[in-house]
Formats: C-alpha cells, structure tokens, sequence
C-alpha cells in the first residue's frame, strides 16, 4: 500500500484544521474537526479506537488512539506549546504494538502545526 500519498492528506487536513481554528483548544475538538476533514478527503477513519496491547501472547495493557486512518495509519494529536521526546516515543510504541506500519504525530501549537511521521518499517513503495 502506498502511504505517502495518505499522509500528506491527513496532513493537508491538520493545516485547513489550524488555519480555520488556531491553538488552544482541547485535543478533542481538533480530533472531531480532522474527522471532519478526512470525510471531506475522502478518507476512512475512525477516532478513539481501542488497542490492545500484547507482550509474548499475553495481554499488557491497553490504549485508545485518538484517530485510525484507513485502518493502517495511526494519528496522534497533540495540543501543547511545544511537542517533546515523549510524545514521539508514545507513538512508536503505538506502532510497534499494533503493528502499524506508520503513524502521525500532530500537533495543534502555539504558533504553528508540528507533525511528525513515524514508520515501523520502511515500504518498499513509500
């Protein structure tokens, strides 16, 4: 599948989502706006979706990611001044427990739309 062009639909939809609302609501609201977007695109997805999480075949713990793209692309959002380390480790680990091959880390700042992709691992195609 070729996620690339996926991306940067999703991530169009986080800029229209900033450039219409700016920084300083809470999460959820940004989460009900870019599910908004993505219909508009054309995209599948679903928000507040339950992950389990398993370690040697055994349930760990568990998760909501805040939006599934097409079944295959997790979307983090964030609303903070500024994203830090952490924010970025969450999201892999999100990855790695769904294995998901790619996800987005967005965040709705203070001044601007930061994103970050993240890859489990590299397509051959992407």
């Amino acid at each position: 599948m070729e996620y690339q062009g996926i991306t940067e639909k999703i991530i169009g939809c986080a800029y229209r989502v900033y450039n219409k609302m700016g920084f300083g609501f809470l999460e959820s609201v940004y989460e009900k706006c870019m599910m908004i977007e993505l219909s508009k695109v054309g995209l599948s997805a679903d928000f507040q979706c339950p992950i389990t999480v398993y370690y040697e075949g055994e349930v760990v713990g568990n998760f909501i990611a805040d939006i599934v793209v097409n079944q295959d692309i997790i979307v983090e959002l964030k609303s903070v001044r500024q994203l830090n380390k952490a924010h970025e480790v969450q999201l892999v680990n999100y990855l790695t427990a769904t294995q998901k091959p790619v996800g987005l880390l967005i965040n709705f700042g203070e001044k601007e739309v930061n994103i970050k992709r993240k890859l489990r691992n590299l397509p051959s195609e992407f």
